[in-house]
């Protein structure tokens, strides 16, 4: 970077083409872009100055207190002279940004490598001073005529920011001091005020520094692709005996499914649709009994030893005997937690409920279609066929059929009776045999 200095202002050379690369690599070059970004009232302008900086259309660089200036020349050849202001400290806030500064050795020392100091910055912003321009601190003036930030402005604006890579002191002459007759204020109170002792080197990135360059820094990366499959946990087949209270093929099942279910949210969030059985944690422990059942019954390795072995541990925790945890399953993945409910519980349908539940059977068939129900409770059984209907306590109606002597779940709910008493014809639920061979 050349410069032609005098006191009060430094003449930069014109900066090659950008292309390829980012105009601010510094958290203070960013922070001066993020004020010319988010304070200019015409996206569309901020662009078309990022495309001319970046095509090389910016001039040498005037800069002085409160101003600076450069030649921008348009797309059609045309030069506009471009002007951006910032306001100037006070006296005051310059004695007091000075008395802030020699206060740590380190705010010193970072000036003399060309960096600005996260803590100097933060420091002088409590005392009421801001050195980095804000929302709206950047003012526009250009031969083009324009009231607002034109692109021949912004190209001056992103320009700089290369400037104030390299040197910080580009902004502190903006603010209204020079290098020189800053550093040698700076000096005149150093001699003057006992420093801290430097504090030991330490590893790796200051947290306060990090978090007070947080609202500046390049957005996150895109989001990962997701796994195809997910993960696998790790074996826990050791020599090692495990403890009395342990049982490995528990603890690998639980794995398993943790890692399943993990996979499957993130899943449902990277479509941006809901499960809805409902997230596992909002789950009842019987519920996530079952849940869990239904990810290990019928997986291929259902009837291995050590499945069972789970399973019969869920089935006892849950108090369901082997055939309740199967049906218990097989209602789950018709319906997840409402169908579980509709399986394990009857209740007195009364009122406007009963009310509701008996105008839409009288609808659902013509006349002479509808079937002879009797009713118990949420249940409406279909007299002669092997039939039911049962209602949730949402008004929907689930179907089922007797298979075996015993009421079992056939199909998903319905808002409609007869749609879902039609679902009580068809065939059983694909996977229901793995089901019962895997818990019987």
């Amino acid at each position: 970077m050349n410069a032609y200095d005098s006191e009060r202002e430094r003449t930069f050379e014109a900066l090659p083409p950008a292309h390829g690369r980012g105009f601010a690599q510094s958290w203070w070059g960013r922070a001066w872009l993020a004020a010319l970004e988010g304070g200019a009232l015409d996206g569309e302008q901020v662009r078309t100055g990022r495309r001319l900086a970046r095509a090389g259309a910016v001039g040498a660089v005037s800069v002085r207190p409160g101003r600076i200036t450069a030649v921008v020349q348009d797309r059609d050849g045309t030069g506009y002279r471009a002007d951006v202001l910032l306001d100037v400290l006070t006296d005051a806030q310059w004695d007091r940004f000075l008395d802030l500064t020699v206060e740590r050795a380190g705010h010193v020392a970072a000036l003399l490598d060309r960096e600005m100091p996260p803590h100097l910055v933060e420091d002088v912003e409590t005392a009421g001073i801001e050195l980095l321009p804000g929302l709206g601190d950047l003012e526009a003036e250009c031969g083009c005529d324009a009231w607002d930030h034109c692109g021949h402005t912004a190209a001056l604006c992103y320009q700089v920011a290369r400037l104030l890579d390299q040197d910080p002191f580009v902004l502190l002459l903006l603010r209204g001091r020079a290098e020189q007759s800053l550093l040698a204020d700076l000096q005149a109170r150093s001699t003057a005020v006992p420093t801290e002792p430097e504090p030991a080197p330490q590893e790796g990135v200051d947290a306060v520094e990090a978090y007070l360059a947080g609202h500046v820094l390049p957005p996150l990366p895109a989001v990962p692709k997701l796994p195809e499959q997910p993960g696998v946990p790790p074996a826990l087949d050791t020599e090692a005996p495990p403890p009395g209270n342990v049982e490995p093929a528990a603890l690998e099942a639980l794995a398993a499914r943790t890692a399943a279910q993990a996979h499957a949210l993130l899943a449902e969030a990277v479509r941006g649709g809901v499960d809805r059985r409902g997230p596992a944690w909002a789950l009842t422990v019987g519920e996530d009994a079952v849940r869990l059942a239904a990810g290990l019954a019928g997986e291929g390795d259902g009837d291995t030893d050590s499945t069972r072995s789970v399973l019969d541990r869920l089935a006892a925790g849950t108090g369901r005997s082997r055939e309740q945890l199967a049906l218990a399953v097989r209602a789950w993945r018709t319906g997840g937690v409402a169908a579980l409910a509709v399986l394990e519980e009857e209740w007195a349908v009364e009122g406007e409920a009963l009310a509701r539940a008996r105008a839409a059977l009288d609808t659902a068939w013509e006349e002479d279609e509808r079937p002879v129900l009797r009713e118990r409770g949420n249940r409406w059984t279909v007299a002669g066929p092997s039939g039911q209907l049962r209602l949730g306590r949402d008004g929907r109606w689930w179907p089922y059929r007797k298979e075996r002597g015993r009421w079992v779940p056939a199909g998903d709910a319905a808002q409609d009776p007869a749609t879902a008493l039609a679902a009580v014809g068809s065939e059983a639920a694909e996977g229901a045999e793995g089901i019962e061979e895997a818990l019987s």
